[in-house]
């Protein structure tokens, strides 16, 4: 934990899951996190994982804007040798779990778990393009609206340019009001404060 601490802002974290169609067709969702923001990086979905696939996932995640350092992931055969060094020649020093020890991706699994209980546990995809838009929209409300705990509770990824009106306790300014937006159809909401015309 004390490297996972002092090095989180240049860690990103990977991992696949699997989710079912309404058609009982299995997909692979592969998602990677920024461990020190807990912003999700990158996401895609494929009915056949290949090293190559995952490969050109970390292409489009790398590509020198940001400065990442280190990549976790598990044991899992798709992550080849290859693809291993691959990752090495952008940069990355790879960091690879240790068998049956899932704790050690705590992150990127408890990531998954969230997508689940708040996303893919309430809704049943259709298809492989209907799975991606229901994530797409997911993630961007847990990067952009979702408070997360552990940021104090913060926003991975808070919107520019609108500055938070200064509040004392719960009280709601008097030229403010409390506006909510759906996400995915209702089943989540967005709320921020919005000033009131005059």
């Amino acid at each position: 934990m004390t490297f996972v601490r002092n090095h989180a802002k240049g860690i990103l974290a990977c991992d696949f899951f699997v989710t079912v169609t309404a058609s009982f067709r299995v997909l692979y969702v592969f998602v990677v996190m920024e461990v020190g923001r807990r912003r999700i990086a990158h996401f895609n979905v494929t009915a056949h994982p290949t090293a190559d696939w995952t490969l050109q996932q970390f292409r489009e995640i790398i590509t020198g804007e940001r400065m990442y350092r280190f990549l976790i992931h598990d044991r899992d055969s798709i992550y080849s040798s290859e693809l291993d060094s691959a990752v090495k020649s952008m940069g990355l020093r790879t960091l690879k779990t240790p068998y049956r020890a899932p704790q050690v991706n705590a992150f990127c699994e408890r990531l998954v778990g969230t997508i689940r209980r708040e996303c893919l546990d309430l809704l049943i995809p259709l298809n492989e393009r209907h799975l991606r838009r229901i994530l797409k929209e997911w993630v961007a409300h847990y990067n952009r609206g979702r408070p997360h705990a552990s940021l104090g509770p913060g926003i991975p990824e808070p919107s520019a340019g609108i500055p938070a009106p200064q509040t004392s306790g719960y009280r709601i300014p008097n030229d403010h009001r409390v506006v909510g937006s759906p996400v995915l159809g209702g089943l989540h909401h967005e709320y921020r404060l919005e000033r009131i015309a005059a």
